[in-house]
């Protein structure tokens, strides 16, 4: 059985903000695009949330464990903003390969929540928080853990303000970006896919972000 995680350096880029590249290998990275495109097609399909004000968001987005409503800015356990039906299940597996990405840079999550978003040549999403989860999960500093597939995508990690200098990081297919801890509430977003850069092995047009939360 390959090993879940390559021998790549783990670059720590602020305090609690890491950079895993090449953490998933290719074979393990080819199983998890067949599950996210089996699940963003499935019973409960992704769609394109539509946020406060009527914008619509650049990405094809399905919850998992809990569902993020995009018009109140909080999760609960069905999709009221879209059809009312129920968030679909977290998948063990997915929740293993958190915790060991987490562990990876010696940090703790049992995630309740996977936010799978599809990206087109087209996708990105703007510098945000993420602050919807819990008032003790976000205090205790717990990590979101995000594992990129497919197409390189243009990463933007800011401060804890949105005025705060703003750097830009290539995720790779197989990359992994992690915050935590004093981290946590920094700002952070997606700049622009580069269309045509996936492995072609995984057989995937775009990029699959796996985020994973504890709410």
């Amino acid at each position: 059985m390959l090993p879940l995680f390559d021998v790549a350096t783990v670059c720590e880029l602020a305090p609690g903000a890491f950079h895993l590249p090449g953490a998933v290998p290719p074979d393990r990275q080819r199983r998890l695009v067949a599950e996210c495109v089996r699940l963003l097609d499935g019973e409960t399909p992704a769609y394109v949330p539509v946020v406060r004000g009527g914008r619509r968001m650049h990405v094809r987005m399905l919850c998992l464990g809990r569902h993020w409503n995009g018009q109140r800015y909080r999760y609960e356990p069905t999709r009221s903003d879209h059809d009312g039906r129920p968030a679909p299940p977290l998948p063990e597996g997915f929740a293993t390969l958190a915790r060991e990405l987490a562990g990876r840079v010696r940090m703790a999550i049992e995630p309740d929540i996977c936010l799978v978003n599809f990206y087109d040549c087209h996708g990105r999403m703007g510098l945000h928080q993420d602050k919807d989860e819990s008032a003790g999960s976000i205090a205790a500093g717990v990590p979101v853990v995000s594992l990129s597939l497919g197409d390189t995508a243009h990463f933007r990690l800011g401060g804890l303000r949105r005025q705060d200098e703003v750097h830009s990081v290539p995720l790779l297919s197989g990359d992994a970006f992690i915050f935590g801890g004093p981290a946590r509430l920094r700002y952070h977003g997606v700049a622009r896919i580069l269309a045509g850069t996936a492995p072609a092995a995984l057989g995937l047009s775009g990029r699959v972000n796996l985020t994973f939360r504890q709410y």
